[in-house]
């Protein structure tokens, strides 16, 4: 399991999904289809089965969804735990 900070940043594009960045000593290194890979994630105590993304610009990012957040966004630093979903 890796514990970090992160900042949340919202995707300018199509959607305007929030992230949280992941530190790349912190990234997993199994990369599922579409470049996802299988994780639990919690922010700031709240926990959920997700999947981790890989984008050429911005590394790996852990999209955090509104319900999760509790109304932090763009700028808004959060505490992230993260470990490896095998079973899915």
């Amino acid at each position: 399991m890796a514990t970090f900070e992160a900042t949340l940043m919202k995707w300018s594009g199509k959607g305007a999904w929030t992230f949280a960045p992941v530190p790349v000593q912190h990234a997993p290194d199994i990369v599922g289809s579409w470049g996802r890979t299988p994780v639990i994630a919690t922010v700031d105590g709240m926990s959920w089965a997700t999947s981790v993304w890989r984008d050429k610009t911005h590394g790996t990012l852990l999209p955090v969804p509104a319900r999760i957040r509790r109304g932090k966004g763009h700028g808004d630093l959060v505490v992230v735990e993260i470990e490896m979903d095998l079973g899915r």
